[in-house]
């Protein structure tokens, strides 16, 4: 089974579920976390002398799935490797910290004898998704200032992979 269209977990109308003990798993309510896509947070190289720092700003409070942030995150990175190597850095400023639920549903002959319907319909944990809200910021870019059109192609491609509204703000003192 594939997974649920954005979205169904886009707009975060309901409390953030993170709940997890470390110490005390087997007292959880949710037993096992599942796995997360998002692995590699910084990218390239740290040089003291970038002067030019971007960041790609959400503009409206929303929720976005790890698979997701990960796929951006590989394209832009690609792009900027391809065209600034070794002369940036990438940085992932979120973690996907909200547990995302499913109560999965049956289907075919005899399904409503198996299925308990919408009883006990807390979920089994399928995915992680970060929670962001408006003006915070996704990815940031350090570089130098003549790779700035570089950078605004990665973001722009970047975009793409995700639900929402993006935009590229220069950050002040770069």
């Amino acid at each position: 089974m594939g997974l649920r269209p954005a979205r169904c977990i886009r707009e975060p109308k309901k409390r953030a579920w993170t709940r997890f003990s470390q110490k005390k798993p087997r007292k959880s309510y949710i037993k096992a976390m599942p796995h997360k896509d998002l692995n590699v947070y910084r990218m390239g190289a740290t040089k003291p002398d970038f002067n030019y720092t971007v960041s790609l700003v959400v503009d409206q409070d929303i929720v976005l799935r790890d698979n997701s942030i990960e796929s951006a995150r590989q394209s832009a990175n690609k792009e900027l490797e391809t065209k600034a190597a070794g002369n940036y850095f990438f940085l992932v400023r979120v973690y996907p910290h909200q547990v995302l639920r499913e109560n999965k549903m049956v289907a075919g002959a005899g399904a409503d004898r198996i299925q308990k319907g919408m009883r006990q319909a807390f979920g089994k944990p399928v995915d992680r998704a970060a929670r962001l809200r408006k003006g915070q910021a996704l990815f940031t870019v350090s570089t130098y200032k003549a790779n700035e059109a570089f950078v605004q192609r990665a973001f722009k491609k970047a975009t793409m992979k995700l639900s929402g509204r993006f935009r590229v703000v220069p950050e002040v003192g770069a």
